[in-house]
């Protein structure tokens, strides 16, 4: 699908974006093996989202929308069934990544697999530690999906994460859930804690102390109401689309602002941004409120060490923005973004080339100078969510109409983000 998008002359209005995916999978998860029904208001639209309901259908947990809620019947620690085929993650490495500690205890075995994208993400980053607490789990060429998993009894481990990945440290204390006695995750740097949030809402013992987090095996989940916050990562595209076109002023409604997530915010600001949060409350244990983002001059700076790697999804949007601060935007330490779900330091260099923005690239890092001219260009989202968004962004400063082939992409996060980028654009 190919998305037409015009240049922008303000950015405006009071919006409420879906809810959070990584809250959203957290919650589905736990919800499957608690005791009661889970109902959730807010439950993320993108397909990733999707992906993780119809796994733990197919695993037994009926799934129900009625009233805008997602209702989830839990079947308990123990209650989870074989499901008749392999599970289906689609594009989303959350689920197949923090589902496999789940399956990994069960008395049965699974195979879980994903799109194209996805069979090209490593595993053996979660297959390490769930084989020292005992899964057996194999994969095409020893680190890529299809995952084949063996149910085992689990037992606890101490388990030092290399580097920091909420992911992999979600999927260590979901098996975690079955493996009696105490499992410990230690981590280099805090990453973000929805995990820990969302256990303790079920009824986990979980402790957190500093960097060290400790959850007591086999408890009692018990079912309960929840609300997902509108997803940070997702309204950064429209505070830089806010901070992009002059004259702009927008309001995004209960977004949650975890404190390990907002270092977005605080970067933002420390380079100039005129953002200012309101009205904040805690809601099933998470930060929400809202967040008003006027359009001013930005300076630009360097990104580096722990700031990549809480600002990770952030980073093409980001390299965005830095093409029209005033001094730029140097970003390092960015590895990670080469296995994503495209390689989004070469998405992103080469959308930039088609548009004629400037960068310079190493395997790790990019540099884009500011003040740079943005013009209208066929862009392509190579099948990437956020590259799709980012280029939608950078086209609201043009000087004329630009396309994006492969749009559709970012329904796996997103799907309503071109109607309402069209809804704030004037």
């Amino acid at each position: 699908m190919q998305e037409r998008v015009s240049p922008a002359r303000r950015i405006s209005g009071t919006l409420r974006l879906p809810g959070d995916k990584s809250i959203s999978h957290r919650y589905a998860m736990l919800a499957a093996i608690a005791d009661g029904d889970t109902h959730i208001r807010n439950y993320s639209t993108g397909a990733d989202c999707q992906s993780t309901l119809g796994a733990v259908s197919a695993l037994g947990a009926g799934v129900d929308r009625r009233d805008g809620e997602i209702v989830i019947h839990g079947r308990g620690l123990e209650g989870l069934q074989a499901p008749a085929a392999d599970l289906d993650a689609g594009n989303s490495g959350s689920t197949i990544r923090m589902l496999s500690g789940i399956l990994a205890a069960q008395k049965f075995s699974s195979r879980i697999y994903g799109d194209e994208s996805l069979s090209r993400r490593p595993m053996a980053r979660i297959m390490q530690p769930l084989g020292e607490m005992g899964a057996r789990i194999t994969a095409r060429d020893g680190r890529f999906p299809p995952l084949s998993i063996t149910g085992a009894t689990l037992k606890p481990i101490e388990y030092s994460l290399p580097v920091p990945s909420a992911q992999v440290k979600s999927c260590v204390l979901f098996a975690g859930l079955y493996a009696e006695g105490a499992t410990v995750v230690n981590e280099p740097m805090r990453s973000r804690d929805h995990t820990e949030i969302a256990l303790r809402e079920f009824g986990a013992d979980i402790t957190v102390e500093r960097r060290k987090i400790t959850l007591q095996g086999r408890p009692k989940l018990a079912g309960c109401q929840l609300s997902v916050p509108a997803d940070l990562s997702s309204a950064a595209f429209f505070m830089v689309a806010a901070l992009l076109v002059p004259e702009s002023e927008l309001v995004i409604q209960g977004v949650g602002l975890n404190p390990t997530r907002s270092m977005l915010l605080d970067f933002l600001i420390s380079i100039g941004a005129a953002i200012k949060v309101l009205d904040v409350a805690q809601v099933n244990g998470e930060l929400v409120g809202d967040i008003r983002v006027s359009s001013a001059p930005i300076r630009g700076g360097i990104i580096e060490k722990e700031t990549t790697a809480a600002l990770i999804d952030e980073l093409p949007v980001l390299a965005v923005l830095g093409a029209a601060s005033e001094n730029g935007l140097t970003i390092r330490d960015a590895g990670e973004l080469r296995v994503k779900e495209t390689d989004r330091i070469a998405t992103v260099v080469e959308n930039f080339r088609r548009m004629g923005i400037e960068v310079e690239t190493t395997p790790d890092s990019l540099t884009v100078p500011g003040r740079q001219r943005f013009c209208a260009a066929a862009f392509d989202s190579f099948g990437d969510h956020r590259i799709a968004m980012a280029f939608a962004v950078a086209a609201l400063r043009g000087d004329a109409d630009s396309t994006i082939d492969n749009a559709d992409s970012a329904s796996v996060s997103f799907p309503q983000f071109f109607s309402i980028l069209r809804q704030v654009s004037s």
